[in-house]
């Protein structure tokens, strides 16, 4: 696929929860196309009381043109014809919230069932699970003992690591492999 930045590094938006108190985070990047998003649409909307529950799109819908020469066709000629629409995800994002009156024991079966079928790793949250996470997270980078961390290496351009590392490690210290995030990375 084209345009990989898309999905490459954290996301800067729809990282923090605006109306529910559960939902579904994306731990990776990757795109959805719009067999994923009936999938979503139909579990959740199997599962959740529309007399006390909601669930809201944290996504926007499939944006981005994916094209594909049609099978068995001579190489050449151009670039083929837009096969479908896909939206990219980048790291950190929410995809759905779900909220109302209920906990997160009842939501939670449903919501790591559709986190399980998506195309990029994905884990159901709750608002303060998403905050302790993210407190870990930090508590982690503050408490670390190991001297040996990616910053100070290409700082002091250890062993000349600096000309085998391009503009987007750099800034973002290592944390991110393509699409992947490297959780154990401090």
């Amino acid at each position: 696929p084209r345009m990989l930045r898309d999905i490459r590094g954290p996301s800067r938006e729809a990282t923090d929860f605006i109306q529910g108190q559960y939902g579904i985070l994306a731990l990776g990047g990757g795109y959805l196309h719009w067999g994923h998003f009936e999938m979503i649409r139909l579990t959740i909307g199997r599962h959740i009381d529309p007399k006390s529950m909601f669930a809201v799109w944290r996504v926007p819908a499939p944006y981005k043109p994916v094209t594909r020469k049609s099978l068995g066709h001579r190489m050449g000629g151009g670039k083929g014809p837009i096969d479908h629409y896909v939206t990219a995800v980048r790291s950190g994002r929410l995809i759905v919230e779900v909220g109302g009156h209920c906990h997160f024991g009842q939501v939670r079966p449903f919501l790591a069932q559709v986190a399980q079928k998506l195309p990029f790793p994905a884990v159901p949250v709750s608002r303060e699970s998403l905050q302790e996470m993210r407190r870990e997270e930090e508590e982690k980078r503050l408490n670390n003992q190991n001297p040996w961390t990616f910053e100070r290496i290409i700082t002091s351009n250890m062993l000349g690591m600096r000309k085998y590392l391009s503009p987007y490690d750099l800034r973002l210290q290592g944390r991110y492999w393509g699409k992947f995030f490297l959780r154990h990375r401090v």
